[in-house]
């Protein structure tokens, strides 16, 4: 049995999807303006990790990951420039190419990691009828409204608006009447856009279009402008899973903004429930403090590799911590987890070099996988059981296949490693040795040891066999 802490229900739940083993999952993607650092890369990880974890699991999971490339402003609360136009003036270019750019920086950087690719990749910029069709319905059933600058969600209306957030919404309708200092004419000061007209503040806008909605009042507004941030993961969701879906993931800066907004505007606009599993991961420090790019410790994947670690080094480093656990980044600790990759590979490549027939893989180890995996997506104990099969008594050929088993979830890249190269002499007088050593003959043992070693070889004892490694 499955178990997901859901965020909208604050506990542990049993995981039922919608239709039976088939699981509807979407992650919100990165807004495409810049490089994206480790704290970022660390989410994607997370979500291939969980969507690994599925499929390992039985469950066929068709996952989205979008691409936010309009509409981001630079504060969350509706106000500041939009983030693509922002990067498109400091790269003096435009925010098509912008996002071409860090898209093409960002899918090799998450293959790099070895994240599966996603069934759906979607951009904002291509959903644009969809998010316009959603702000009419909104307008058509009341939930929403025009001022001179935009139009409006009004949270009043929301049924539970808070219930993903656990807020007050008394303490957010505190100042509702006042307005903002940017639209003095929104109800709510809480009051978010679904969209933003070309006008006033976002007359520079450098990404709008063409717009027609019919207001409450009757009268149709045409004006260009562009969709506010929220609104598209919730009208791709629906363009490509339908109202509802199984699991929406994100980080738990979303929960009391963009995610609480995405639900009020989803369920009103559909009259369905938006998400039944809400799942948030926590964030990655550095050195114990937060991400900066001003203070230099907001690295990138491209820094990792630079200094010459291997990328694989920083999954690795990112599967010691569960998703919803923060996790410390150090140099230190990226060195740690290289040396335990380095491990492993070497293990995989002795172990193809030396076992000719295939192993099984242990039915004990599995099931403690499973459970592991079935609770919360406990991936850290998941991977404590790697260095537990390979301390323990089975044979290296069933060592070598239960973990390159559990390297579907782990994503190390594991069944990708060669067989180390040793040369056939080597083996040959392994194997002499290991005959000499079953018939008692310790004489001729040592002394085919000796000559091993002289080959750059050491030759180390097992229950029913041998490992090779270079000296």
């Amino acid at each position: 049995m499955l178990k997901i802490f859901n965020t909208l229900g604050h506990r542990k739940e049993e995981f039922k999807p919608l239709k039976g083993k088939r699981v509807s999952f979407y992650q919100c993607g990165p807004t495409v303006y810049w490089t994206q650092h480790l704290g970022n890369m660390r989410a994607m990880v997370l979500a291939d990790l969980i969507r690994r974890s599925m499929e390992y699991l039985g469950y066929k999971v068709k996952f989205a990951r979008n691409y936010t490339d309009v509409g981001h402003l630079t504060s969350d609360e509706d106000e500041g420039e939009d983030k693509m136009a922002k990067a498109a003036k400091r790269e003096q270019s435009s925010p098509e190419e912008i996002a071409k750019k860090y898209i093409v920086v960002f899918e090799r950087d998450v293959k790099d990691l070895n994240c599966e690719e996603p069934d759906y990749k979607p951009r904002a910029t291509e959903y644009i009828k969809e998010m316009q069709k959603m702000v009419q319905k909104l307008l058509d059933k009341g939930y929403a409204y025009a001022t001179d600058l935009a139009i409006y969600f009004d949270i009043s209306k929301a049924q539970d608006y808070t219930k993903l957030s656990g807020q007050k919404l008394d303490k957010n309708l505190a100042e509702a009447g006042k307005g903002e200092v940017g639209d003095p004419q929104k109800k709510n000061s809480a009051d978010f856009a679904v969209w933003f007209f070309k006008a006033g503040a976002h007359q520079n806008a450098l990404q709008t279009w063409e717009s027609k909605f019919k207001l409450p009042d009757g009268k149709v507004t045409k004006q260009e402008g562009f969709p506010g941030w929220h609104l598209e993961c919730s009208a791709m969701n629906l363009a490509l899973f339908g109202a509802t879906i199984d699991i929406h993931m994100g980080g738990i800066e979303h929960i009391p903004v963009h995610h609480t907004n995405e639900i009020a505007q989803s369920e009103a606009a559909n009259g369905k429930r938006f998400v039944n599993y809400w799942l948030h991961n926590e964030h990655l420090t550095v050195d114990g403090g937060k991400m900066s790019k001003s203070e230099g410790t907001a690295h990138s994947l491209a820094e990792i590799r630079a200094k010459g670690y291997d990328s694989l080094a920083l999954r690795y480093l990112f599967l010691q911590a569960h998703y919803r656990s923060k996790q410390n980044f150090t140099w230190k600790a990226l060195e740690s987890a290289g040396v335990a990759l380095s491990n492993l590979v070497s293990f995989v490549a002795r172990s193809r070099a030396t076992k000719q027939s295939r192993g099984r893989i242990s039915k004990e180890f599995r099931e403690k996988f499973i459970g592991a995996l079935s609770d919360d997506f406990n991936v850290p104990q998941a991977l404590s059981l790697v260095w537990e099969v390979l301390k323990s008594n089975l044979k290296d050929e069933d060592k070598l296949t239960t973990i390159l088993d559990f390297d579907k979830v782990l994503g190390l890249g594991l069944d990708k490693i060669k067989a180390e190269e040793i040369p056939q002499k080597v083996i040959d007088l392994a194997e002499e040795r290991l005959k000499a050593r079953q018939s008692k003959d310790f004489k001729k043992s040592d002394e085919l040891r000796e000559e091993i070693k002289t080959l750059g070889f050491e030759v180390e004892d097992e229950k029913d066999g041998y490992k090779l490694k270079k000296t």
